[in-house]
């Protein structure tokens, strides 16, 4: 049987202030790892509301996306399990709220991290992945493409979910 190849669908915030860029520090299963704010996208979401829903979990900051910065396509595998992963990333800028300290963050997330472009740099080693650098680097250059570059179709929220497929 044939099986169709499917990225995984992530969005990520590329967030800067005061000259610092706003990460999270992770457990993964690769050990402690730094990443933008980033996750999957959601059944019923469109890129820019994952996006913003992804940051407030894991940074217990609102964030309104303004830009896209850019799309990305990268491929990871696991050194302990040899998995194959293809990701497709949308990264986003935009506006960030005021801490919410009430909201717990994400299970996994160990703390948030302002660091400056160097700091970003010289630790390369933990990031989870090359596109951490990479979407910083965009938006340090200027990089910035409309919000309706990506359009949703309004089925995405308006259908009900499909079940999920048999393994």
């Amino acid at each position: 049987m044939d099986t169709r190849w499917k990225p995984n669908v992530t969005v990520a915030a590329i967030i800067e202030k005061d000259g610092r860029y706003l990460l999270i520090e992770e457990h993964t299963q690769e050990g402690l790892r730094l990443n933008n704010p980033a996750g999957h996208l959601d059944p019923g979401e469109s890129p820019a509301e994952g996006c913003a829903r992804e940051t407030l979990e894991e940074t217990a900051h609102p964030f309104t996306p303004t830009a896209l910065v850019g799309i990305y396509l990268s491929r990871f595998q696991r050194p302990a399990t040899g998995e194959d992963i293809t990701y497709l990333r949308m990264a986003f800028c935009g506006d960030i709220g005021e801490y919410q300290p009430q909201l717990t963050l994400d299970q996994g997330i160990v703390r948030t991290l302002w660091m400056t472009p160097q700091e970003v740099r010289a630790s390369a080693d933990r990031h989870r992945s090359p596109l951490v650098l990479r979407c910083i680097e965009d938006h340090l250059a200027g990089q910035r493409f409309a919000l309706n570059a990506i359009h949703t179709d309004p089925a995405v929220a308006d259908l009900p979910p499909l079940p999920p497929s048999p393994l």
